[in-house]
């Protein structure tokens, strides 16, 4: 399941609609991006995501299909967020469930930094001296390469 809003999300709420009803989960996987203070060595006020509605969810979609396609997973969500978001605020939720844990962890690990690296959005970050795009990082390519070998 996936969706993207401006609105903020519960947590606790997202979960236990995931897998309400379901008794074949034996475990559940939850990571939860929050927006940064500083990045980069400066401060930063805010973070603007832009996204194209529509062309971004098929993104996403297509993403966590494909963590379905890998793990043996009972259910999943991701919630992403869009607009201005402040320091502090919740970005992103991700959540899988599946009937063993290793799934679980190592599916969400992978929706993680698949999001970071190919979820089509765009964030401007607002600093002291105006905003600034976002550039893809290193780390991030280098974290989401694993999951093409082998």
């Amino acid at each position: 399941m996936i969706r993207v809003q401006e609105e903020d999300f519960d947590v606790g709420a997202e979960i236990a609609a995931l897998v309400r009803g379901n008794h074949e989960i034996g475990g559940v996987v939850t990571f939860v991006g929050l927006v940064r203070e500083v990045t980069g060595g400066a401060p930063i006020a805010a973070i603007t995501l832009e996204h194209y509605p529509g062309m971004t969810e098929r993104g996403l979609a297509k993403i966590e299909a494909e963590a379905h396609q890998r793990w043996p997973l009972s259910a999943s969500l991701i919630v992403h967020r869009c607009g201005r978001l402040e320091p502090g605020e919740r970005i992103v939720l991700v959540i899988t469930a599946s009937a063993h844990r290793r799934a679980a962890f190592e599916a969400c690990e992978f929706l993680v930094d698949w999001l970071k690296t190919k979820a089509p959005f765009w964030k401007l970050e607002e600093t002291g001296e105006g905003g600034r795009w976002v550039e893809a990082r290193h780390a991030d390519a280098a974290a989401a390469e694993r999951w093409t070998k082998g």
